[in-house]
């Protein structure tokens, strides 16, 4: 049995996101897909006295309507420095911020030079599996021949890497033609993002879908058990 999830690579994501690259062998970083503005590609959510705060990363996106998240291109270098900068001034006070301080401010600094959005999501993934220890595979799905038509494309990149199971986001119940799945013998099943406990943060009431960074700081070496569903 081989389990794959294909999902678009998202910035410095959610714990779900990282339940879901755990939960299979091979996880296929979507990046061939149009890039979304507005969306989970280029931002995601710390917590600040003030409330949710977004830390985004600038794009080229002027006359790009159709480009792929792959070819998204960083518009601002100066990004970098100042989310980090933005985090450093949130969470220094949290539990666990100096055991990770030099990592992620090294990773931030690592950043200015990379040129596309998809390169920066992979490195912070890439990371955190690391911190996380979770040893799925992680591909591209540009290194894969790609069929025409959604579900077909996705059935397609299941049989190229020998997939006999597709675990898929809750959002694509609304397009994937299970029929299809069941026709190709490769059993479908969809993500469950609840029941995940809540653990201690800084600033007032539980937000469950801030970036994973908060959960580090908050409660370092345990995150990877809040990170499970109960």
């Amino acid at each position: 049995m081989k389990k794959v999830a294909i999902l678009q690579s998202n910035y410095i994501p959610w714990k779900g996101y990282f339940d879901m690259i755990r939960s299979v062998d091979e996880f296929i970083l979507y990046d061939d897909m149009q890039y979304t503005r507005r969306d989970w590609r280029n931002r995601n959510l710390i917590k600040s006295p003030h409330g949710l705060h977004w830390l985004t990363i600038p794009v080229e996106v002027k006359g790009k309507y159709d480009q792929k998240i792959k070819d998204t291109k960083i518009s601002d270098k100066s990004w970098a420095k100042d989310h980090w900068k933005t985090i450093k001034l949130f969470y220094s006070k949290s539990a666990h911020f100096k055991e990770y301080e030099n990592l992620f401010e090294k990773t931030f600094f690592e950043c200015e030079s990379i040129e596309f959005l998809s390169q920066v999501n992979f490195k912070w993934i890439n990371l955190i599996c690391d911190l996380l220890q979770i040893p799925t595979k992680l591909s591209w799905s540009m290194d894969y021949e790609l069929k025409d038509g959604k579900t077909e494309r996705l059935i397609g990149l299941c049989q190229s890497v020998g997939a006999t199971h597709y675990l898929s986001g809750p959002a694509a119940k609304d397009y994937i033609v299970n029929q299809l799945f069941e026709d190709a013998d490769i059993s479908l099943e969809y993500m469950n993002y609840a029941g995940y406990p809540e653990y201690p943060q800084l600033y007032g009431g539980f937000e469950p879908g801030v970036t994973i960074l908060d959960l580090f700081f908050n409660v370092g070496p345990e995150s990877l058990n809040y990170i499970k569903r109960l």
